[in-house]
């Protein structure tokens, strides 16, 4: 698996250090303050990733043979979700997105128990689309 970059390693050991889920969530609606933010424009229909319960925005640019993706939600602990699994990826080529086990790096920030079974499928249909984004462009 490829190696974490600086901000997925400062989002690793924040996390990490949090005493228990009331810090972890305090630090993830933090680290969804850190969003970029996307414009009216690009809070489109075709941005919006399905199988989120909430409304949330995907947006995916291809440097050289780098990924970048963009994104926000209406859901605040949702966009946390989202900030964490940006830092994960951004950066990341086609093969190394196709192999990310996201199940392994939410238990590595030690989230994985409190999500539910709908956030969780919503973290990993946001995954199939960068998937499906990095596919269409290659």
């Amino acid at each position: 698996m490829s190696e974490l970059s600086t901000s997925a390693s400062e989002a690793l050991l924040s996390f990490q250090q949090a005493a228990g889920w009331e810090q972890r969530a305090r630090l993830l609606m933090q680290w969804g303050d850190r969003l970029e933010p996307l414009s009216e424009f690009e809070r489109n229909e075709t941005n919006q990733v399905a199988g989120c319960e909430s409304k949330l925005w995907l947006i995916g640019e291809r440097q050289g043979d780098l990924w970048h993706f963009r994104g926000t939600s209406e859901a605040r602990l949702l966009r946390g979700l989202l900030a964490v699994l940006l830092v994960r990826v951004n950066g990341l080529d086609v093969d190394q997105l196709r192999q990310l086990d996201i199940a392994e790096w939410f238990d590595q920030l030690g989230l994985s128990r409190q999500l539910s079974p709908s956030r969780s499928n919503g973290m990993n249909a946001v995954l199939a689309r960068m998937r499906e984004l990095s596919r269409q462009t290659q």
